[in-house]
Protein backbone atom coordinates (compact mmCIF):
# COMPACT_ATOMS: atom_id res chain seq x y z
CA UNK A 1 0.00 0.00 0.00
CA UNK A 2 3.02 2.70 0.86
CA UNK A 3 4.18 1.60 -2.25
CA UNK A 4 1.52 2.68 -4.34
CA UNK A 5 0.82 5.78 -2.47
CA UNK A 6 4.64 6.32 -3.11
CA UNK A 7 4.62 5.36 -7.14
CA UNK A 8 1.58 7.43 -7.03
CA UNK A 9 3.18 10.52 -5.33
CA UNK A 10 6.34 10.61 -7.52
CA UNK A 11 4.18 10.20 -9.99
CA UNK A 12 1.83 13.15 -9.57
CA UNK A 13 4.95 15.19 -8.58
CA UNK A 14 6.55 14.27 -11.72
CA UNK A 15 3.31 15.15 -14.27
CA UNK A 16 3.12 18.74 -12.14
CA UNK A 17 6.79 19.59 -12.53
CA UNK A 18 6.48 18.24 -16.10
CA UNK A 19 3.59 20.92 -16.51
CA UNK A 20 4.70 23.95 -15.07
CA UNK A 21 8.19 23.07 -16.98
CA UNK A 22 5.99 23.39 -19.94
CA UNK A 23 4.14 26.25 -19.38
CA UNK A 24 7.28 28.84 -18.33
CA UNK A 25 9.21 27.31 -21.50
CA UNK A 26 6.01 28.22 -23.23
CA UNK A 27 5.64 31.69 -21.74
CA UNK A 28 8.82 32.82 -22.01
CA UNK A 29 9.22 31.63 -26.12
CA UNK A 30 6.43 33.67 -26.90
CA UNK A 31 6.94 36.53 -24.90
CA UNK A 32 10.75 36.72 -27.25
CA UNK A 33 8.74 35.70 -29.80
CA UNK A 34 5.95 38.80 -29.80
CA UNK A 35 8.86 41.32 -29.53
CA UNK A 36 10.90 39.89 -31.97
CA UNK A 37 8.21 39.05 -35.06
CA UNK A 38 8.74 35.09 -34.73
CA UNK A 39 11.09 31.98 -33.39
CA UNK A 40 9.07 30.25 -30.57
CA UNK A 41 9.92 27.37 -32.32
CA UNK A 42 13.32 27.87 -31.22
CA UNK A 43 12.43 26.92 -27.49
CA UNK A 44 9.05 25.27 -27.43
CA UNK A 45 9.27 22.85 -30.08
CA UNK A 46 13.15 21.05 -29.04
CA UNK A 47 11.48 20.98 -25.10
CA UNK A 48 8.23 19.23 -26.37
CA UNK A 49 10.40 16.66 -27.62
CA UNK A 50 12.45 16.01 -24.74
CA UNK A 51 9.64 15.80 -22.63
CA UNK A 52 8.66 12.86 -24.86
CA UNK A 53 6.11 13.94 -27.02
CA UNK A 54 6.51 12.37 -30.49
CA UNK A 55 8.30 14.55 -33.75
CA UNK A 56 4.80 15.38 -35.85
CA UNK A 57 2.62 15.84 -31.91
CA UNK A 58 4.95 18.23 -30.69
CA UNK A 59 5.26 19.88 -34.29
CA UNK A 60 1.40 20.01 -34.26
CA UNK A 61 1.15 21.13 -30.56
CA UNK A 62 3.39 23.69 -31.15
CA UNK A 63 1.72 24.96 -34.58
CA UNK A 64 -1.62 24.85 -32.78
CA UNK A 65 -0.26 26.87 -29.53
CA UNK A 66 1.74 29.71 -31.84
CA UNK A 67 -2.14 30.04 -32.68
CA UNK A 68 -2.56 31.33 -29.21
CA UNK A 69 0.19 33.60 -29.88
CA UNK A 70 -1.09 35.46 -32.89
CA UNK A 71 -3.96 36.13 -30.82
CA UNK A 72 -2.50 37.30 -28.00
CA UNK A 73 -0.29 39.69 -30.04
CA UNK A 74 -3.03 40.68 -32.19
CA UNK A 75 -5.64 41.89 -29.70
CA UNK A 76 -2.73 44.00 -27.68
CA UNK A 77 -1.48 45.67 -31.27
CA UNK A 78 -5.09 45.49 -32.94
CA UNK A 79 -4.79 49.46 -33.22
CA UNK A 80 -1.71 48.79 -35.81
CA UNK A 81 -3.67 46.31 -37.95
CA UNK A 82 -6.35 48.83 -38.84
CA UNK A 83 -4.70 50.61 -41.53
CA UNK A 84 -2.78 47.34 -43.12
CA UNK A 85 -6.01 44.79 -43.86
CA UNK A 86 -5.52 45.42 -47.30
CA UNK A 87 -2.21 43.67 -46.93
CA UNK A 88 -3.30 41.32 -44.64
CA UNK A 89 -5.62 40.25 -47.30
CA UNK A 90 -3.22 39.78 -49.98
CA UNK A 91 -0.89 37.89 -47.13
CA UNK A 92 -3.42 35.28 -46.93
CA UNK A 93 -4.75 35.08 -49.99
CA UNK A 94 -1.40 34.25 -51.63
CA UNK A 95 0.14 32.95 -48.41
CA UNK A 96 -2.38 30.19 -47.41
CA UNK A 97 -2.29 28.40 -50.59
CA UNK A 98 1.82 27.93 -50.16
CA UNK A 99 0.83 26.59 -46.81
CA UNK A 100 -1.49 23.81 -48.06
CA UNK A 101 1.09 22.79 -50.75
CA UNK A 102 3.81 22.43 -48.56
CA UNK A 103 2.50 20.59 -45.41
CA UNK A 104 1.06 18.80 -48.43
CA UNK A 105 4.47 17.74 -50.55
CA UNK A 106 6.33 18.07 -46.98
CA UNK A 107 6.72 14.50 -46.96
CA UNK A 108 8.47 13.79 -50.29
CA UNK A 109 10.66 16.59 -49.42
CA UNK A 110 14.15 15.82 -47.67
CA UNK A 111 13.82 17.75 -44.50
CA UNK A 112 17.54 18.46 -44.06
CA UNK A 113 17.79 20.64 -47.60
CA UNK A 114 14.64 23.09 -46.49
CA UNK A 115 16.90 23.61 -42.60
CA UNK A 116 19.87 24.34 -44.71
CA UNK A 117 18.09 26.62 -46.60
CA UNK A 118 16.08 28.35 -44.51
CA UNK A 119 19.26 28.38 -41.32
CA UNK A 120 21.43 30.36 -43.94
CA UNK A 121 18.37 32.81 -44.83
CA UNK A 122 18.50 33.35 -41.11
CA UNK A 123 21.53 34.06 -40.31
CA UNK A 124 22.22 36.33 -43.11
CA UNK A 125 18.95 38.36 -42.13
CA UNK A 126 20.63 38.67 -39.02
CA UNK A 127 23.69 40.34 -40.35
CA UNK A 128 21.36 42.40 -42.60
CA UNK A 129 19.15 43.52 -39.35
CA UNK A 130 22.80 44.47 -37.69
CA UNK A 131 23.99 45.87 -40.92
CA UNK A 132 21.89 48.43 -41.46
CA UNK A 133 21.40 50.46 -38.83
CA UNK A 134 17.80 52.10 -39.37
CA UNK A 135 16.11 48.95 -40.80
CA UNK A 136 12.44 48.77 -39.16
CA UNK A 137 13.13 52.03 -36.64
CA UNK A 138 10.18 53.92 -38.48
CA UNK A 139 7.80 53.90 -40.47
CA UNK A 140 6.12 54.76 -44.15
CA UNK A 141 4.03 54.04 -47.05
CA UNK A 142 5.86 52.63 -50.34
CA UNK A 143 4.60 52.97 -53.06
CA UNK A 144 4.42 49.80 -55.41
CA UNK A 145 4.51 49.40 -58.67
CA UNK A 146 2.82 46.58 -60.75
CA UNK A 147 6.49 44.59 -60.73
CA UNK A 148 6.87 45.30 -56.95
CA UNK A 149 3.37 43.79 -56.17
CA UNK A 150 4.08 40.66 -58.21
CA UNK A 151 7.61 40.05 -56.32
CA UNK A 152 6.21 40.28 -53.12
CA UNK A 153 3.08 37.90 -53.63
CA UNK A 154 5.24 35.31 -55.00
CA UNK A 155 7.76 35.67 -52.09
CA UNK A 156 4.33 35.56 -49.77
CA UNK A 157 3.88 31.98 -51.72
CA UNK A 158 7.31 30.72 -51.34
CA UNK A 159 7.55 31.81 -47.71
CA UNK A 160 3.57 29.74 -47.17
CA UNK A 161 5.17 26.78 -48.62
CA UNK A 162 8.16 27.14 -46.06
CA UNK A 163 6.05 27.32 -42.81
CA UNK A 164 3.72 24.05 -44.44
CA UNK A 165 6.72 22.29 -44.33
CA UNK A 166 9.05 23.27 -41.55
CA UNK A 167 8.05 24.90 -37.85
CA UNK A 168 11.09 28.11 -37.48
CA UNK A 169 11.85 31.10 -38.74
CA UNK A 170 8.43 32.18 -41.44
CA UNK A 171 7.42 34.90 -39.05
CA UNK A 172 10.81 36.21 -39.13
CA UNK A 173 10.79 36.17 -42.91
CA UNK A 174 7.16 37.97 -43.31
CA UNK A 175 8.29 40.52 -40.81
CA UNK A 176 11.18 41.65 -42.86
CA UNK A 177 9.54 41.24 -46.32
CA UNK A 178 6.93 43.92 -44.72
CA UNK A 179 9.53 46.24 -43.17
CA UNK A 180 11.48 46.01 -47.00
CA UNK A 181 8.72 46.49 -49.20
CA UNK A 182 5.88 48.88 -47.45
CA UNK A 183 8.40 50.80 -45.23
CA UNK A 184 6.83 49.49 -42.28
CA UNK A 185 8.55 49.94 -39.28
CA UNK A 186 9.30 46.72 -36.73
CA UNK A 187 5.86 46.76 -34.65
CA UNK A 188 3.54 47.73 -37.40
CA UNK A 189 5.39 44.69 -39.62
CA UNK A 190 5.40 42.37 -36.66
CA UNK A 191 1.29 43.24 -36.10
CA UNK A 192 0.33 42.07 -39.23
CA UNK A 193 2.59 39.24 -38.91
CA UNK A 194 0.92 37.95 -36.10
CA UNK A 195 -2.78 38.42 -37.46
CA UNK A 196 -1.63 36.09 -40.54
CA UNK A 197 1.00 34.05 -39.98
CA UNK A 198 0.59 33.30 -36.35
CA UNK A 199 -3.56 32.88 -36.80
CA UNK A 200 -4.37 31.77 -39.93
CA UNK A 201 -1.19 30.14 -41.84
CA UNK A 202 -0.21 28.07 -38.52
CA UNK A 203 -3.88 27.04 -38.03
CA UNK A 204 -4.32 26.01 -41.48
CA UNK A 205 -0.31 24.56 -41.37
CA UNK A 206 -1.40 22.39 -37.82
CA UNK A 207 -4.97 21.11 -39.62
CA UNK A 208 -3.13 19.20 -41.66
CA UNK A 209 0.06 18.24 -39.14
CA UNK A 210 -2.50 17.03 -36.71
CA UNK A 211 -3.84 14.71 -38.87
CA UNK A 212 -1.12 12.06 -39.09
CA UNK A 213 -1.27 11.51 -35.35
CA UNK A 214 -3.60 12.55 -32.41
CA UNK A 215 -2.30 15.98 -30.01
CA UNK A 216 -2.09 15.46 -26.68
CA UNK A 217 -5.03 17.46 -25.35
CA UNK A 218 -3.64 18.07 -21.80
CA UNK A 219 -0.17 19.04 -23.08
CA UNK A 220 -2.03 21.55 -25.68
CA UNK A 221 -4.07 23.19 -23.43
CA UNK A 222 -0.73 24.44 -21.55
CA UNK A 223 1.13 25.41 -24.15
CA UNK A 224 -2.02 27.86 -25.26
CA UNK A 225 -2.42 29.26 -22.45
CA UNK A 226 1.41 29.66 -21.98
CA UNK A 227 1.42 31.32 -25.96
CA UNK A 228 -1.19 33.73 -25.20
CA UNK A 229 -0.88 34.91 -22.11
CA UNK A 230 3.26 35.46 -23.31
CA UNK A 231 2.18 36.84 -27.20
CA UNK A 232 0.07 38.97 -25.31
CA UNK A 233 2.79 40.37 -22.49
CA UNK A 234 5.44 40.83 -25.42
CA UNK A 235 3.47 42.51 -27.18
CA UNK A 236 2.91 44.67 -24.49
CA UNK A 237 7.10 45.12 -24.12
CA UNK A 238 7.26 45.76 -27.24
CA UNK A 239 4.45 49.15 -27.06
CA UNK A 240 6.52 50.16 -24.05
CA UNK A 241 10.01 49.59 -25.30
CA UNK A 242 9.49 50.25 -29.13
CA UNK A 243 11.50 49.03 -32.32
CA UNK A 244 15.14 49.66 -31.13
CA UNK A 245 14.21 46.28 -28.80
CA UNK A 246 12.59 44.90 -31.35
CA UNK A 247 15.25 45.07 -34.11
CA UNK A 248 17.88 43.77 -31.45
CA UNK A 249 15.43 41.01 -30.78
CA UNK A 250 14.81 40.38 -34.14
CA UNK A 251 18.57 40.26 -35.00
CA UNK A 252 19.07 37.66 -31.68
CA UNK A 253 16.46 35.82 -32.79
CA UNK A 254 17.02 35.57 -36.79
CA UNK A 255 20.70 33.95 -35.17
CA UNK A 256 19.77 31.53 -33.65
CA UNK A 257 16.78 30.28 -35.16
CA UNK A 258 19.95 30.19 -38.08
CA UNK A 259 22.12 28.29 -36.14
CA UNK A 260 19.70 25.49 -34.65
CA UNK A 261 18.33 24.80 -37.83
CA UNK A 262 21.97 24.55 -39.41
CA UNK A 263 22.61 22.25 -36.61
CA UNK A 264 19.57 20.23 -37.28
CA UNK A 265 20.75 20.13 -40.84
CA UNK A 266 24.13 18.71 -40.19
CA UNK A 267 22.88 16.20 -37.85
CA UNK A 268 20.16 14.98 -40.51
CA UNK A 269 22.95 14.71 -43.13
CA UNK A 270 25.47 12.92 -40.70
CA UNK A 271 23.01 10.67 -39.12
Amino acid sequence: MLYLLTTLGLSVNDSLYKSISIFFISFLSNTFSAISGGGAGLLQLPALILFGVPYYQALASHKLATVALGIGGSLRNYKSLRNDIGIAWQILIFGLPGVIFGASIVVYISEQYLYLFLGIISILLAFYSFAKSDLGLSSGNNKLNLFHKIRFLIYIFLIGILNGSISSGTGLLVTILLIKTFGMDFIRAISLTFLTVGIFWNFTGAIFLSKIGSVPSHILIILIIGSFTGGYFGAHLSKLKGNILIKKSFTTVCLLVGISLLIKSIKSFLF
